[in-house]
């Protein structure tokens, strides 16, 4: 197996820290949660700190949850001053790493493949984990965790089991450690990948922790669970070929693709929004650079804490950049693997990239019906080139779960 040497950083209580340091107070001693005011003590905490934790208050639960002899201070959540302080990390990722060796994961979490800088900076990974955690703290104030391993697979799990508990928040596995410590992971589901209806699957069929999945084939997971089941069998021994390197260089040269780490959980219902927006924003891009794709690929991620995800393809059978048949292949692979659990990452790749030079006539679309929705695409982004993406959006966007106003100010830099 490949050896990689792989950080996966994470900062601890994200949202409920940046609100502290924000009011000079220490999230390790303060009892401060984020949380929607207006909606009452039935508003959902997005975060709370170190401090409130360890009292066992849950970083999602609902406010009037929490034990009434528990004091705590409440305050409303800055999207957009997380979404700043995410790419300050970023940005002293990048004073460490090239853009091609880093994975963004979610808001508060990145994957950093340091294997080619290790000599440069003449450290250990150990070392430079330690380095670039410091430097977090000195920048920001916030408390990084991080997760050591030869692969991103390892490198997860040992930030989740491991890091948050070590006395200086940092954890590291190497493949001998398959045996003895993911082996021995217990419950199921605090594996990353293995969710609630996963792990009950599996208890059912006598497997309790993880080790306890060698009890059967690699064949009989695929034949149970289709092509996740071979991936199941595969992490359950530590294996995971992902290159954040080869993967980055692909998608850059290879394919458009747009991505989003929502600020809070998302239910099946809610998604398909985010999904139509993002499927607009894709095909726009395609009219800009004059492309089109024969491709899609879509991928979900449900809520860190279950830590499951998928991604899917769907070949389109002809070269377009309309975003209604994007958004067609993306919503068949989403009602097909969906999962009723809390939503927080959605991404689209188009791929199959080729230079709109023609136009493909489909026999179930008259020639003049393509013509104008052309003609009409053309004046929309000419308006938003113009005058700014929010100049003119679907009805849609006023709905309180839309993203899209946000993240168009975000692109043009009015971000506040």
């Amino acid at each position: 197996m490949e050896e990689r040497n792989i950080l996966c950083i994470d900062i601890k209580s994200f949202f409920a820290s940046v609100e502290c340091i924000k009011l000079g107070l220490d999230p390790f001693t303060t009892p401060l949660l984020v949380a929607d005011k207006n909606r009452g003590n039935g508003a959902i905490t997005l975060a709370v700190t170190p401090y409130l934790k360890e009292k066992g208050v849950p970083s999602r639960g609902r406010l009037y949850e929490i034990p009434k002899n528990i004091k705590y201070i409440i305050v409303n959540p800055h999207m957009s001053l997380y979404a700043s302080v995410s790419k300050s990390i970023i940005n002293i990722f990048l004073d460490f790493i090239s853009k091609e060796d880093l994975h963004v994961y979610s808001i508060d979490e990145s994957f950093l493949d340091v294997t080619d800088y290790l000599k440069l900076y003449k450290m250990d990974d150990l070392t430079l984990a330690k380095k670039i955690m410091q430097t977090i703290k000195e920048k920001t104030g916030l408390t990084s965790t991080c997760g050591i391993g030869p692969n991103m697979l390892l490198a997860k799990i040992a930030l989740d089991i491991e890091s948050k508990t070590s006395p200086d928040f940092i954890a590291k596995w190497t493949y001998s450690d398959i045996k003895t410590k993911l082996w021995n992971i217990s419950p199921l589901d605090k594996m990353w990948g293995i969710g609630p209806k996963t792990m009950k699957k599996l208890n059912d069929l006598g497997i309790k922790k993880v080790g306890d999945i060698n009890k059967y084939p690699v064949s009989f997971y695929k034949k149970r669970f289709g092509e996740l089941g071979e991936e199941l069998w595969l992490h359950a021994n530590g294996i995971d070929i992902s290159n954040i390197k080869k993967e980055n260089l692909d998608t850059e040269n290879k394919s458009y693709g747009i991505s989003q780490v929502l600020y809070q959980d998302y239910t099946i219902a809610s998604t398909p929004l985010i999904i139509k927006e993002m499927s607009s924003k894709l095909a726009k891009r395609l009219r800009e650079n004059k492309k089109v794709c024969n491709t899609v690929s879509f991928g979900l991620s449900y809520s860190k804490d279950i830590s499951k995800f998928f991604h899917h393809t769907r070949k389109l059978g002809e070269n377009t950049c309309d975003e209604d048949k994007i958004y067609n292949a993306c919503m068949n692979i989403f009602d097909n693997y969906v999962t009723d659990l809390p939503i927080r990452k959605i991404s689209i790749i188009a791929s199959g990239i080729e230079d709109n030079n023609y136009m493909q006539l489909n026999l179930f679309e008259p020639i003049n019906e393509i013509e104008e929705k052309n003609k009409l695409n053309e004046i929309i982004d000419n308006l938003g080139n113009k005058f700014g993406d929010n100049v003119l959006l679907k009805a849609s966007s006023l709905l309180d779960y839309s993203t899209i106003k946000e993240r168009n100010n975000k692109i043009a830099g009015h971000n506040k």
